[in-house]
């Protein structure tokens, strides 16, 4: 399928995710990303999404403001145990996790041990902070 002409190409990425938004202005998106959700995006996030971005899979990392709606759900919900089946380099992951109180947990289940190992580092370091 062609793409079509209306699609808006991620803004803050070489990686074409615009399958994962909702908004079809770049400069509204781009607004929402600047003020809203990168303020508030943990350093550590931040670091491996930027890490992941130049991965060759890239494009299978959950948006920033797909995983702060994510970590914002779970905290309405009182959740306190997660699965997570497809971990990646564990974007997602991290920010469902960092949302859990603290005597949540996490079982997290992948195939691919490599890509997790690329943000294991910023998942343990997230755990120590």
């Amino acid at each position: 399928m062609a793409p079509s002409s209306d699609i808006v190409a991620n803004v803050h990425s070489a990686i074409d995710s615009s399958n994962k938004k909702l908004l079809k202005s770049d400069a509204l998106y781009t607004y929402i990303l600047d003020t809203t959700v990168f303020p508030r995006e943990p350093e550590c996030m931040r670091d491996l999404r930027l890490l992941t971005d130049k991965h060759p899979w890239g494009y299978m990392q959950s948006s920033t403001d797909e995983a702060q709606l994510l970590g914002m759900l779970i905290k309405m919900a009182g959740a306190k145990k997660r699965i997570e089946v497809g971990v990646f380099t564990g974007y997602s992951l991290l920010a469902t996790a960092l949302a859990l109180p603290a005597d949540g947990k996490v079982v997290a289940i992948d195939t691919d041990r490599d890509c997790y190992e690329v943000g294991r580092p910023f998942i343990e370091k997230a755990v120590l902070d």
